[in-house]
């Protein structure tokens, strides 16, 4: 539920209707649809590493063990610093949103029963809203771990029942019809002049007279796929809050936490994503003067997300106003959980002497420290002001510099996941001749196909690879709009100036392990797969497989059907 909370910040409810305007409503699923691929992908890379060694620090750890010491040490340092940056971009989004005010001439064309839609805080300066909201991040981060890890449950579940409601609302728009639609069809969205996918892609869209660069036919249709894809890759990042929350986990061997929170994760993710863009799109075309505003590199306020608008184009009054004041709370929620994700992240990295320079091993020490209550103080203060970034909202194009900080921390994370994929696939084949290796006593423990192996999906190898080849192209080609012309400047950096910096600190590590010159530089990798010793889980404890007490019985038995019904409310819940 800690993960769930973390990927529902504001990606969904801003970015699903900047995504359908570009590639329409019915390649606006496929994007999510691809995008969440590459999500199941490699977190499933992830869980099956960590459920065997739930170690501290899993998103550095296993590239370190199995690439190289100086790549993990940097997926580290730009995991932290990814996370830390949308501690910033989610109380940004926070400041956007209190800005909620619609154009008159917009309520007018859209027949909108009042003069005025927007709340009174319009004004206000959004400094005000990032110093209110920073704080409160701040202060639940520093509850004891076990009350934090309550609170976060109570989010999640908020989360999960409000977007089954926005769709559920959504459905129910489309089948009453309250206003004229174009040949009463309840698809009419998806139909000409609209259509399943846009005719065209505006490379940098304006209020020009004239557009710019603009793609037509299929490769218009498949370059607004592609920015689809990469733009709403930003809604699902969160999903390593599972492994980073590993070592504070109850009993992984008894509770199969890291299994079950895997693939329920993926499920919740994927289902809820693609049924509620759907939902959104049926309501509001692509052509929406709210959406069209949209800049492709900016993230706007609540009047520009899809499901505010279906409400306002349907005459509902007071539905407008609680849909923005529920994406403020899922902003704020997602921030406060992006300070725990950074925070433990840090804390893993001060408990390595060799991450840190000779000069920084005194601060080090001090951040290794925790409270009595597990919260480690430290990490958490230095992570918190790395939010006080989010004070660029005083910046004249603040939506903009909203955009230019997710692309950034989307390229980092794609960054990290990448090195995932990567180390799974050497992990696999370490595992695999571990199993066969008969000098080993605990050899069982590696082999996958055994009961008492923790976490294992079906062609998770090619699932490895899989992620690994997407995640390139991602990082690769996120912003290839930055080179048409006019080029700019401030998106380039922002998008790639991640991958200089990862081979940056790699470079930095191996100068201060081999020295200068680069031909001396060596690979160390331990391919350590005994410490923490492998987590094996006791046979008829699997609470993620129905194993029925009496085979032979029917269903129906007492004890076959209360192993049924506890197999199924551990899905469920």
């Amino acid at each position: 539920m800690m993960a769930f909370s973390a990927c529902i910040g504001f990606g969904l409810f801003l970015q699903s209707g900047k995504v359908i305007y570009m590639a329409g409503p019915g390649l606006a699923i496929v994007a999510f649809l691809l995008a969440s691929s590459v999500m199941w992908s490699v977190i499933a890379c992830l869980g099956e590493m960590t459920a065997l060694f739930p170690v501290p620090g899993p998103l550095f750890e296993f590239p370190g063990r199995y690439i190289d010491e100086a790549v993990g040490y940097a997926t580290g340092w730009i995991s932290w610093f990814a996370w830390t940056v949308i501690i910033s971009a989610e109380l940004l989004a926070v400041s956007q949103l209190w800005k909620f005010r619609f154009d008159e001439q917009y309520l007018r064309d859209v027949g909108y029963p009042e003069k005025e839609l927007g709340w009174d805080t319009y004004g206000y300066s959004p400094a005000v809203w990032v110093f209110i909201f920073l704080i409160l991040i701040g202060v639940i981060n520093l509850l004891p771990v076990r009350q934090y890890g309550q609170i976060e449950y109570i989010f999640g579940v908020i989360k999960i029942f409000f977007i089954s409601g926005l769709i559920v609302f959504n459905v129910i728009l489309s089948a009453v019809q309250r206003v004229p639609v174009p040949n009463n069809n309840h698809f009419w969205t998806w139909n000409k002049p609209y259509g399943f996918a846009s005719d065209e892609f505006i490379v940098h869209p304006s209020h020009d007279a004239n557009p710019g660069v603009v793609i037509k036919g299929s490769p218009g249709q498949f370059l607004a796929l592609w920015t689809g894809i990469t733009t709403a890759f930003f809604s699902f990042v969160g999903f390593e809050t599972i492994a980073i929350t590993a070592p504070e986990n109850k009993d992984l061997e008894k509770h199969e936490t890291i299994k079950l929170a895997t693939k329920k994760l993926t499920m919740r993710i994927t289902v809820l994503y693609l049924l509620c863009t759907f939902a959104g799109g049926l309501n509001v075309p692509r052509d929406d003067p709210n959406l069209i505003n949209i800049d492709i590199n900016s993230v706007r306020a609540g009047q520009n997300s899809i499901y505010v608008l279906a409400a306002v184009r349907n005459h509902l009054r007071a539905f407008p106003s609680i849909f923005n004041g529920f994406f403020i709370f899922s902003a704020t929620t997602c921030a406060i959980n992006s300070l725990y994700n950074s925070s433990r992240l840090l804390h893993a990295l001060a408990s390595i002497p060799e991450a840190w320079p000779l000069w920084a091993q005194s601060w080090r020490r001090r951040l290794e420290r925790t409270t009595s209550r597990g919260v480690p103080l430290g990490t958490v203060t230095v992570s918190w002001c790395f939010g006080l970034i989010a004070f660029l909202c005083i910046k004249p194009y603040p939506s903009v510099v909203l955009g230019r900080i997710t692309n950034n921390a989307v390229i980092s994370e794609l960054i990290s996941y990448t090195v995932i994929c990567l180390s799974y696939i050497i992990f696999y084949h370490r595992i695999k001749d571990a199993a066969e290796d008969h000098t080993l006593e605990n050899r069982h423990a590696y082999n996958r196909d055994d009961k008492q192996y923790p976490y294992r999906t079906h062609g998770q190898l090619f699932r490895a690879y899989y992620g690994l080849s997407f995640s390139v192209l991602f990082i690769l080609f996120n912003n290839w709009r930055a080179f048409v012309h006019p080029f700019s400047i401030p998106d380039f950096i922002a998008s790639y100036i991640g991958i200089v910096v990862f081979f940056a600190l790699i470079a930095a590590y191996h100068v201060k392990s081999d020295g200068w010159n680069p031909l001396k530089w060596k690979r160390n990798a331990s391919m350590q797969i005994q410490r923490p010793p492998p987590k094996v889980v006791v046979p008829g404890r699997r609470r993620g497989h129905l194993e029925l007490p009496n085979p032979k019985e029917p269903m129906w038995n007492e004890e076959n059907f209360k192993a049924t019904v506890n197999f199924i409310w551990h899905w469920l819940k």
